[in-house]
């Protein structure tokens, strides 16, 4: 990429696209196309296609996509298959039709097998069933990874797709029914703590910011005191506790979302199609840190940052997901690039910037 090449962020407002802007930015690249969602639904065909003809990118990173936690892809399950393959398709196409010069297609490390070998290599794709929770947004992920790997290999697009473990970090979604493990830990912890201290006025002020199922900080306290114990934040005069779904014992590998932004760039500026399906052998490259521990230790460590000192319930009725999905970055250390940001100081540096 040159630095005034055009380059397309698709999910620029998100997460993940909001980090690929910061970390291009900070390297010097200054032509960007940006379209929010009410500019530009990517689940309609016609205007993608419309816009990419008109705007014709240079170079495209698909950030964009339907997201959640265990509860939101159980429960959502025929949306988050639609509007996931929906969205790729569109991109990925109107990227061929208008000889788009590269591509990235981001995944999730959910592509792979339920029962797979640990670590997970990407020769594991597609040799085995999925978890059951979310295998209509796997399927949709590898969808895309299969469309970007089949457009190299009929028409020789440099289309490419990377698989990051899980991610957090600035910008993340704190919504406790959709929300991922970590963001719905450091809300549900902060605002068990501000119970445990009497804070009122800031229990109010994150409930205007984030309300929760149409509650905000002008409702009653026994309003907001019912729906927090909804999501298991619960206060008796004796005691605070937050209930946290399953038995805690499962393994996951966290990266932070900068970290994730950095390998992207650096595997756009350094990979080429060519050598990930001809010399790799591969049709992804994982991106993660090697490293993984309990939610168990994970909610302990969130407890210890965010200063809350109550009860942690573990509620082994719910489902716990996958037993392990730590991934295997061998490929991904041997192009030159590896992790920076340990998930303790990962974790504090959130934290910081969710209460500010």
């Amino acid at each position: 990429m040159e630095k005034d090449s055009k380059i397309y962020i698709a999910g620029h407002l998100g997460m993940v696209g909001s980090a690929i802007h910061r970390n291009l930015l900070a390297k010097g690249y200054t032509n960007f196309i940006f379209r929010t969602f009410e500019e530009l639904d990517l689940t309609r065909q016609a205007e993608v296609e419309a816009f990419f003809e008109k705007e014709k990118p240079d170079y495209v990173f698909v950030a964009a996509a339907k997201v959640g936690g265990i509860v939101a892809n159980n429960t959502y399950r025929a949306q988050f298959i639609y509007e996931n393959l929906m969205i790729q398709n569109n991109i990925i196409h109107a990227a061929y039709l208008n000889k788009v010069k590269k591509l990235l297609f981001l995944g999730s490390s959910c592509i792979y097998p339920k029962n797979a070998p640990q670590p997970l290599k990407e020769e594991y794709l597609l040799t085995g069933l999925l978890e059951e929770t979310n295998e209509p947004y796997a399927i949709a992920k590898i969808a895309g990874i299969k469309m970007c790997e089949n457009y190299y290999c009929q028409y020789g697009c440099d289309f490419i797709s990377v698989m990051p473990t899980n991610l957090y970090g600035p910008n993340d979604n704190y919504d406790l029914e959709k929300s991922h493990v970590l963001p719905a830990l450091i809300r549900k912890m902060h605002l068990g703590k501000c119970l445990e201290q009497g804070d009122w006025n800031v229990i109010r002020e994150d409930l205007n910011k984030r309300p929760i199922e149409g509650i905000d900080g002008q409702n009653t306290k026994d309003e907001i005191l019912k729906i927090l114990g909804k999501y298991g934040i619960i206060s008796t005069s004796t005691s605070t506790s937050v209930a946290l779904w399953g038995t805690g014992n499962v393994y996951r590998e966290f990266l932070h979302v900068d970290d994730m932004a950095d390998a992207c760039v650096h595997i756009m500026q350094n990979v080429s199609s060519e050598k990930l399906y001809t010399e790799l052998h591969q049709t992804h490259l994982n991106i993660g840190t090697g490293v993984d521990l309990t939610i168990r230790e994970l909610a302990e460590t969130v407890k210890q940052v965010v200063g809350f000192e109550g009860k942690l319930a573990w509620d082994d009725s719910k489902p716990d997901g996958t037993f392990k999905k730590q991934l295997d970055v061998f490929l991904l250390n041997n192009l030159e690039w590896r992790a920076n940001i340990i998930l303790n100081k990962g974790i504090r540096l959130v934290y910081k910037n969710y209460i500010q």
